[in-house]
C-alpha cells in the first residue's frame, strides 16, 4: 500500500540512501539529522509534522531506529518495493565496509586506524544534528506544554530513564491531557469516545544458532544501537562465549568507524565467529524484523493522525523524541568538541547550513578530508 501521494521512483530513493549508507557518519541521531535535511528540505517528500510522526513511530520499535525510519520513509514513497530498496541500500554499505574491517582485524590483528577521518565528519555531524534538532523543535514543541514535555523527557534521560520509558510515558501524558480536556467538555447526557486507532573465533557456533541468536537481537533491543553493546555482552560474551570482550569492544570500534546503522557491527562479530557465512547470517537475521515493523509503523502513522486521543499520544512521543535527539547531541558534542579544530569545523559546517543551505553531504566530505589532512601534517 503507498501512503504517499507521490510516488517516488524506486531508483531515486535507492541513489539517496546508498548515498546516505556511504557517508552518514556519528550514530542514530545524526542519521536521522541528515534524514530530516535531504527529505524534507531538499526534496519536499514530506513535511516536518509527517518526517517526525514516522520518527515517532519509529522510536517506540525495538531494533535500529534510524534504520526503520530510512524504510519508513521509502515505505512513504514507493510502498513495499521502496522500504525494501530504502533498507538494503542504507544498510549494506555500512555492513560492508564493517566486514572489510572485520577481515582486516582477523587477518592482521588490528583495526586500520581512521582518527582522522573521525577528527574531522564528527564536527560537522554535530552541526547537521543541531539544524535538525532546531527545524524538528519549532514543529514538535506547538504548545508550551509540549515545550514543557520536552525539557521534561531531556531531565529524565539525563538522571537515567529509560528512553523507550520516556517516549511511551510522554505520549501517555500528552493524551491524558486530552482526554482530560475533553472529558471536561462533556455533558452528562454525552459521553465522548475516541475513535480505535486499529480502525480504518573466540568460540564456535552452527550458522542456525548465529541466525537465531542475532534473530532475537533484532527483536528484543530497544532504544539505540549503543544499547546492543549490552545485549552482546550478555549473549555472545556471557551466556554463549562466542567472543571475547575485547573482540566485542573491537566489533563496535569498527561499527563506529564506519558510516550507516551500529548494528552493522552483527556483520564484524558474525564474521569473528563463523567467517563470511556467519556474517552473512548475522547481518540479514539482526536486521530482518526491521522490515516488516518499519512498514506497519509506516502503515499506522497516517491512521493515527486520525484519532485525536492517539494523535496527542503521538504528539507526546514527537516531543520526546526530539528532547533525546537534543540530549544526544549535548553528549556528542561534550565529547567531539574537545580543540580548536573540531570548533571550527563544526561552527563553519553550522554557518554553511544555516546561511548557504549547503549539501549535508558534501560538508561531510570536506570535514572528512579536512580531518584525514589535518592528521597526515
Amino acid at each position: 500500500m503507498l501512503l504517499s501521494a507521490t510516488r517516488t521512483p524506486r531508483a531515486e530513493i535507492a541513489a539517496l540512501f546508498l548515498r546516505l549508507g556511504l557517508t552518514a557518519f556519528g550514530g542514530p541521531a545524526a542519521h536521522i539529522a541528515l534524514m530530516q535535511s535531504e527529505v524534507v528540505d531538499v526534496r519536499h517528500w514530506m513535511s516536518h509534522a509527517e518526517f517526525l510522526d514516522l520518527l515517532g513511530a519509529c522510536n517506540l520499535l525495538p531494533g535500529p531506529g534510524s534504520t526503520q525510519l530510512a524504510m519508513a520513509i521509502g515505505y512513504r514513497r514507493a510502498g513495499i518495493s521502496g522500504l525494501i530498496t530504502a533498507g538494503l541500500c542504507f544498510i549494506l554499505p555500512s555492513a560492508l565496509t564493517t566486514l572489510a574491517l572485520a577481515w582486516a582485524y582477523v587477518t592482521y590483528g588490528s583495526l586500520p586506524q581512521a582518527q582522522g577521518l573521525l577528527a574531522g565528519t564528527k564536527p560537522v555531524m554535530i552541526a547537521i544534528l543541531i539544524q535538525a534538532i532546531w527545524k524538528l523543535g519549532r514543529t514538535a514543541y506547538r504548545s508550551w506544554g509540549l515545550a514543557l514535555t520536552g525539557v521534561l523527557c531531556c531531565c529524565a534521560v539525563v538522571i537515567g530513564a529509560p528512553p523507550v520509558f520516556v517516549l511511551l510515558a510522554a505520549g501517555g501524558l500528552a493524551a491524558l491531557t486530552v482526554y482530560a480536556r475533553s472529558m471536561r467538555r462533556t455533558t452528562a447526557s454525552a459521553v465522548w469516545l475516541p475513535p480505535m486507532i486499529g480502525s480504518g573465533i573466540a568460540g564456535t557456533a552452527a550458522l542456525t544458532s548465529i541466525f537465531l541468536v542475532f534473530l532475537k537481537l533484532g527483536v528484543v533491543v530497544f532504544g539505540s544501537g549503543y544499547v546492543l553493546l549490552v545485549f552482546f555482552q550478555a549473549d555472545l560474551v556471557d551466556r554463549l562465549h562466542w567472543v571475547t570482550q575485547q573482540q566485542l569492544l573491537d566489533a563496535v570500534t569498527a561499527g563506529q568507524l564506519t558510516p550507516g546503522p551500529v548494528f552493522a557491527s552483527a556483520a564484524f562479530l558474525g564474521y569473528v565467529i563463523h567467517g563470511w557465512a556467519g556474517a552473512a547470517l548475522a547481518t540479514a537475521a539482526i536486521f530482518l524484523p526491521s522490515f516488516p515493523m518499519a512498514g506497519a509503523a509506516a502503515a499506522l502513522a497516517l491512521r493515527i493522525r486520525k484519532s485525536v486521543l492517539a494523535a496527542a499520544f503521538l504528539n507526546g512521543v514527537n516531543a520526546a523524541a526530539v528532547a533525546l535527539m537534543a540530549v544526544v547531541a549535548f553528549t556528542l558534542g561534550r565529547a567531539t568538541l574537545a580543540g580548536g579544530f573540531a570548533w571550527a569545523v563544526s561552527a563553519i559546517s553550522l554557518l554553511l547550513l544555516v546561511r548557504f543551505k549547503i549539501n549535508p553531504t558534501g560538508l561531510i566530505l570536506a570535514g572528512a578530508t579536512a580531518g584525514l589532512l589535518s592528521f597526515m601534517n
